[in-house]
C-alpha cells in the first residue's frame, strides 16, 4: 500500500513541468524542457510562417526544426518577416 505522502510525492513530480533557461531576442526565458524549435515557435505563440531562427550563431533550416532540441543555454534570435509597401 502506497502512503499518503508518496502519492503526493509522485502528483507534484507528474504536475510540476521541468524548464530550462534560454535565450530569446536577447532576453532570458524559462521553458518547458524537451521541446524542438518548432514546438517552441508554438509555445511561444510566433507564426512560423513569417520567422527566420537563428540558434548559437547559426541559422536553423526551417526543415530542421523539427529534429532540433533547444538545449539549456541556448541563444536564439527570432526574427519576424514584415510585409509593407
Amino acid at each position: 500500500m502506497i502512503g499518503e505522502s508518496e502519492c503526493q510525492t509522485r502528483y507534484m513530480e507528474s504536475a510540476e513541468t521541468k524548464t530550462i533557461e534560454i535565450v530569446v531576442n536577447g532576453a532570458t526565458r524559462r521553458v518547458p524542457q524537451g521541446l524542438s524549435l518548432d514546438r517552441l515557435i508554438v509555445w511561444l505563440e510566433i507564426d512560423p510562417s513569417r520567422v527566420a531562427v537563428e540558434r548559437n550563431l547559426a541559422i536553423a533550416r526551417k526543415t530542421d526544426w523539427a529534429s532540433t532540441d533547444v538545449e539549456p543555454g541556448d541563444r536564439l534570435e527570432i526574427v519576424w518577416f514584415v510585409g509593407g509597401g
